[in-house]
């Protein structure tokens, strides 16, 4: 969030006293606090790919605080744009997000993005040059609704539905990350956004996957930096069982393999042969009364049971209504006065 390039990843980088702030914030919305500190304001939100959880309750988060929000959808709304600098600007784009971005500043109070990466090269499109370019050429705030490399908006979320659960002190409660099957898989970017979240909150992670579905390198050497540095600890481990075992949480997704990142053929090829690591009732049974978190949308019964989605410690309904309070709070945080 924010002007610049390293303010852009929210929940990544937001102080712990600025973070606490949203958190609290949050909690105060559930409770029923009015505040219409967005009055007179506006955000626009710029959707490069669809959406349903995010526009949905970002657009609500703003009205509920009394702004406006002005959605912009890529190929309907608006043209491709060009985020690269110093290009000869020959090819399909009409405009420059450094200009875009300036005229859209005069209009909106802050701009919310979700950019759609090009899919051919991961190393292409981790560096996230695509937001990274709004966020250098806007003069409002930048919020990432998903990039290629982050999720932060999700993480958010993720950590209120957690305070709700066991209480505001984390510390010390244990969360297995396990990889699931899809035909569709995601990027990676919601599991590097909650696995930094949960480490910073001393949450210890056990995180599991197939082999080839490794996590990107400069992420993970961040994460094993912060287990190393007083945050929690980080156990990465080769199956499903190993990570639930003692889990409270057992946190479902599936993500792409990042060495077949821009080959879809191989992809589904590679997803078809690992339907063994469906969530499923004898899996959540090794955790200690573990609660399932998904950050939706779900395959049902490919990626989780239908018994453990529709059972009683299933927080995936929790996750999706949080994203509703944490993002007022991420807005009051940045907009108020």
């Amino acid at each position: 969030m924010g002007g610049t390039p390293e303010r852009i990843r929210t929940s990544n980088h937001l102080s712990a006293s600025r973070l606490e702030d949203v958190l609290d914030l949050a909690q105060r919305f559930k409770a029923g606090a009015q505040r219409a500190e967005l009055a007179g304001r506006s955000v626009g939100f710029l959707f490069f790919r669809g959406s349903l959880r995010t526009r949905t309750s970002f657009e609500v988060a703003v009205h509920q605080l009394g702004g406006r929000g002005v959605h912009l959808s890529a190929g309907s709304d608006f043209w491709e744009v060009e985020a690269r600098d110093g290009v000869v600007m020959a090819g399909t784009a009409p405009e420059h997000v450094r200009d875009a971005a300036a005229v859209l500043s005069t209009y909106c109070d802050a701009l919310a993005i979700r950019p759609r990466p090009a899919g051919r090269s991961w190393e292409v499109d981790r560096r996230d040059e695509g937001i990274r370019a709004w966020a250098g050429h806007s003069s409002v705030p930048v919020i990432n609704m998903e990039s290629a490399l982050w999720h932060p908006l999700q993480a958010l979320a993720d950590l209120l539905t957690l305070r709700e659960t066991f209480g505001k002190d984390v510390t010390g409660r244990r969360r297995a990350i396990v990889w699931t099957p899809s035909p569709t898989p995601s990027g990676p970017s919601v599991v590097h956004s909650l696995l930094l979240s949960a480490l910073r909150a001393g949450i210890d992670v056990s995180l599991a996957h197939p082999p080839g579905y490794e996590l990107d390198g400069g992420v993970l050497s961040e994460a094993r930096h912060l287990a190393g540095d007083g945050g929690g600890t980080l156990e990465e481990v080769s199956t499903a069982r190993d990570a639930a075992r003692g889990a409270d949480v057992v946190y479902a997704r599936s993500w792409a393999a990042l060495e077949s990142y821009g080959k879809p053929t191989l992809a589904a090829h590679r997803v078809a042969q690992r339907r063994d690591w469906l969530v499923d009732e004898n899996l959540m049974q090794l955790g200690r009364e573990a609660r399932l978190m998904h950050p939706m949308p779900v395959r049902r019964n490919l990626e989780v049971t239908d018994a453990v989605l529709d059972g009683p410690r299933s927080l995936v309904y929790a996750q999706a209504a949080n994203r509703l309070p944490t993002q007022k709070g991420l807005l009051s945080l940045l907009l108020r006065g």
